[in-house]
């Protein structure tokens, strides 16, 4: 049974209830065309295993490496560690199988993400809904974690009536903070006093270089977005730091670079330089990160370059972005050419 309407008739809150209470799973999708922007939520037995939102989204261990909870040896051992006979599973689980990170600070940074998530969609108040029953099979996504529905909506409650008191200073995560002008000490003494913060409110104001957004800093942190953003209001309002607009880029300028990058790709592949490929392939998912078919081309170009593992990361990806894509179809083949691959230099190794 599909679900599906537009948010000014029936809020986010209520979609999201409706699921919880009917103990729905599914794909919940919210567009929006003022935000140029999309949100992928999917719900287990009414809870939610997954959320993600097209600008802000990237692979769990690039948003681990981004919030400093792993290193890029970390990945690289994990990586290789997949290559060797563990292709199997996913380089997050080499991660925790390393021991670069736990598996309970895992979990908690993967809730972090979907509370996040789930409380960016809970400020949309216009756009476009619709719900999809699935079987939980058929959904293709790893569900490490399962978040209470009704947890995230009285939380969600609790944030946007604090947010509607902070609003004013801190609109949105894509504000951009900088540090205020220093007061020159004036001549009675007065002026230029020492700043008087708690731990949590240096270690922000240290990631403040008038370039990064709420958002980001938040992500450097691996802390909670909101929090970020009340600490922020706190300096702001002590006069520590002013907030900046971020200079808006229209989506036809955006597409036209991914499209850029992705010729170029084309062009490298051609003439060989299939590294060279992935790289331009890597930046154009930083642009599009929710586009299958550019983690498509990056797990053809990363397989052409030797990196199997790689290739496989890609190709995983889209069929738990995208499993109904067309070019899902064409990433199961290669998958499944690149097991049997895998199965032959196994054996060959066992001699």
């Amino acid at each position: 049974m599909a679900i599906e309407g537009p948010l000014r008739e029936l809020g986010i809150h209520d979609v999201f209830q409706l699921l919880d209470l009917s103990r729905k799973t599914g794909r919940l999708r919210v567009s929006s065309q003022v935000r140029e922007d999309e949100g992928l939520v999917l719900f287990e037995g009414g809870r939610v295993v997954h959320a993600a939102i097209k600008s802000t989204a990237v692979p769990t261990e690039v948003a681990l490496l981004q919030a400093a909870r792993v290193t890029e040896a970390d990945l690289a051992r994990a990586r290789a560690r997949q290559a060797n006979g563990r292709t199997e599973r996913s380089v997050v689980d080499m991660l925790v199988e390393i021991g670069a990170i736990t598996q309970k600070e895992l979990e908690r940074q993967l809730r972090l993400h979907v509370q996040n998530v789930v409380f960016e969609l809970m400020s949309w108040r216009e756009g476009f809904f619709s719900f999809e029953e699935r079987v939980p099979g058929e959904m293709r996504v790893d569900t490490r974690i399962a978040v209470s529905t009704e947890s995230l909506l009285m939380e969600g409650a609790r944030r946007i009536d604090e947010w509607s008191r902070i609003a004013e200073i801190v609109p949105s995560l894509a504000i951009i903070p900088e540090l205020a002008p220093i007061q020159e000490e004036r001549d009675d003494g007065s002026g230029g006093a020492m700043l008087d913060l708690l731990p949590h409110e240096w270690q922000a104001l240290t990631m403040i270089d008038g370039q990064r957004d709420l958002r980001g800093i938040a992500a450097s942190l691996g802390r909670d977005e909101f929090e970020v953003a009340k600490i922020a209001y706190g300096l702001a309002t002590t006069g520590i730091i002013a907030m900046r607009q971020p200079v808006r880029q229209t989506q036809e300028f955006d597409t036209t670079g991914v499209e850029s990058r992705r010729a170029s790709a084309r062009i490298s592949t051609r003439s060989g330089r299939h590294a060279e490929a992935a790289d331009e392939l890597r930046h154009a998912i930083q642009e599009d990160p929710l586009t299958p078919a550019v983690h498509a081309e990056l797990g053809f170009a990363s397989a052409r370059a030797g990196d199997l593992a790689a290739a496989r990361a890609s190709w995983e990806h889209v069929l738990r972005l995208a499993p109904d894509d067309p070019v899902s179809e064409r990433v199961s083949a290669a998958l499944d050419v690149l097991r049997r691959f895998e199965q032959l230099l196994a054996e060959e190794a066992d001699g």
